[in-house]
């Protein structure tokens, strides 16, 4: 197991009942990143792999 994997379990334990759209999750990591400008480049390429994830050229 990761270290990470630790935040996802508690996501999953405390948010895993919830439905939200992509926009909130969008809204979320803005959020995020203007309180941690610092992360900007690890949101923008999970954000970025998140758009293509189904893509198959990817």
């Amino acid at each position: 197991m990761y270290f990470t994997d630790r935040g996802i379990e508690e996501l999953v334990e405390r948010r895993g009942q919830e439905t939200v759209t992509v926009e909130w999750v969008a809204d979320r990591l803005r959020d995020f990143l203007d309180a941690n400008p610092e992360f900007e480049t690890p949101i923008e390429r999970f954000a970025t792999w998140l758009a293509r994830v189904d893509d198959e050229d990817d």
